[in-house]
């Protein structure tokens, strides 16, 4: 994989990632959450009165744990539903399409029992695309090149 740039949206810059676990359960785990999609980072970082988007360059390193879902699929429901569950995995880099609210609404109501998966999947096609990188070692985050921010636009 070549280098890429990969965006990260927050309510100030960030040129020192690190690994927080939160409150919340995430699609892919505990880790540091970036996008290829600059328009996405700006959503994230508009939730926020001071929405900053920092910029990053990325060189992968190849002999870390990668997985990557190419698409969504039902492995990749399968390990957002363990995730969100909170079950820990060793990978340390995870790539792959974003269960939105609107998804992981569908996902809830999956996990409930009130859709079957079948049902899940009619209901899971995104109005646009998502995408989400998630650095989930120290090592993974050494991957990572800070360039700079810029304030998220409206």
């Amino acid at each position: 994989m070549a280098m890429m740039t990969v965006y990260h949206g927050g309510y100030q810059p960030i040129d020192q990632p690190e690994i927080r676990k939160g409150r919340n359960t995430k699609d892919f785990g505990t880790g540091f959450y970036c996008t290829i999609i600059k328009e996405q980072a700006q959503r994230w970082a508009r939730r926020y009165d001071s929405g900053i988007v920092s910029i990053y360059d990325v060189v992968m390193n190849m002999n870390l744990k990668i997985k990557e879902f190419k698409e969504m699929s039902e492995e990749w429901l399968d390990f957002i539903i363990e995730c969100r569950s909170g079950k820990s995995h060793d990978y340390d880099i995870v790539i792959g399409a974003m269960a939105d609210d609107q998804i992981y609404n569908y996902i809830s109501d999956y996990m409930d029992g009130t859709i079957t998966r079948e049902q899940f999947w009619v209901l899971a096609k995104f109005k646009y695309p998502t995408h989400q990188i998630v650095f989930c070692s120290n090592e993974a985050l050494k991957c990572l090149r800070y360039r700079g921010y810029e304030e998220a636009q409206e």
